[in-house]
């Protein structure tokens, strides 16, 4: 697979970043390497960049294209380990983290790799193939009650009672196998008057539920930033891409915890919790991509950026 993806937010990153000469950096989703290639070049090709993935084909690509950078390295594994993954390698403490969830390009464009709703593939969508359980096996296996509440909860389908009965009365005539064996049962679920006035495919939700769910994407995910945090010297920053509100609402709330950690009555006098401040958010919330770039990049239009700076003493 030829793993070509193009950065989302590429400048705003930059700028939220700060890149220095000599900084240390953590992209935790490394993918082709585009946003990790473009903060070595700002650090003048001096900066060390440590890139995890889980995807064996974007370790591959992403260190064929950095491969002329001596600071970069790769780290198979996934970004919720970032804090262990980073310990094992020695890393030094981060001027700056970066993660840009959710599915590639290159995974997406891929059809035997299974996430796409577009064309007929095995029901795959394991971003590691190291892992044993496909999207056809939670389908296959799952009782009704759990599939209705992922894609309830993680596709905010509202169909999600009916399309999750309509997948255990297919899978017990044939199991599920393929990308369109799920098409076929969302179709059989949603009523075509509803479908046809769906703005997107009628699947999307339903895919994009099944992918959270077989990839555990959600659940660790505020505990991962905690940790990235961690890892970051006083002053340094770390970015966050979201392509949906179930991911940005955790970053949101995890960000403003971090910022205000106080558990205090409202009306206390003063803070005897002993919490303190850990960060500092930027960008004053969310930044969103430019025309431009959604015209050139109608992958980016979702996209939001989120940036905290540890701070440099305690408040």
């Amino acid at each position: 697979m030829e793993f070509k993806h193009e950065p989302v937010l590429l400048n705003e990153v930059l700028e939220w970043m700060n890149v220095q000469p000599d900084g240390v950096y953590c992209d935790g989703t490394l993918g082709g390497g585009g946003h990790s290639g473009a903060i070595l070049k700002a650090s003048g090709g001096t900066a060390r960049l440590y890139g995890i993935d889980r995807d064996e084909n974007a370790i591959l690509a992403a260190s064929e294209r950095l491969k002329d950078y001596p600071g970069f390295t790769a780290i198979r594994g996934n970004f919720h380990d970032a804090k262990k993954l980073l310990e094992e390698t020695g890393a030094e403490a981060l001027d700056g983290a970066l993660l840009d969830l959710g599915v590639s390009s290159p995974q997406l464009d891929t059809a035997e790799r299974g996430f796409s709703y577009h064309e007929d593939a095995p029901l795959d969508m394991r971003m590691d193939q190291r892992q044993t359980m496909t999207a056809a096996d939670f389908l296959n296996t799952a009782d009704e009650r759990e599939i209705m509440e992922v894609i309830r909860d993680y596709g905010e389908e509202k169909w999600a009672a009916r399309i999750a009965r309509i997948i255990c009365e297919h899978r017990a005539e044939k199991p599920f196998a393929t990308t369109f064996d799920l098409v076929h049962a969302v179709d059989a679920a949603i009523p075509k008057a509803v479908r046809r006035k769906d703005d997107g495919h009628p699947a999307r939700r339903t895919f994009q539920a099944i992918r959270i769910a077989v990839n555990d994407e959600l659940k660790p995910l505020e505990q991962a930033l905690k940790d990235l945090t961690d890892c970051l010297k006083p002053g340094g920053r770390i970015c966050v891409i979201t392509f949906h509100s179930l991911e940005d609402r955790i970053v949101k709330r995890c960000f403003k915890t971090l910022e205000n950690p106080c558990i205090c009555p409202p009306k206390a006098p003063i803070c005897t919790c002993g919490r303190k401040p850990v960060v500092k958010v930027l960008a004053g919330g969310a930044v969103a991509p430019s025309k431009e770039e959604i015209e050139r990049n109608p992958r980016s239009r979702s996209a939001k950026l989120r940036v905290a700076e540890k701070r440099r003493t305690e408040a």
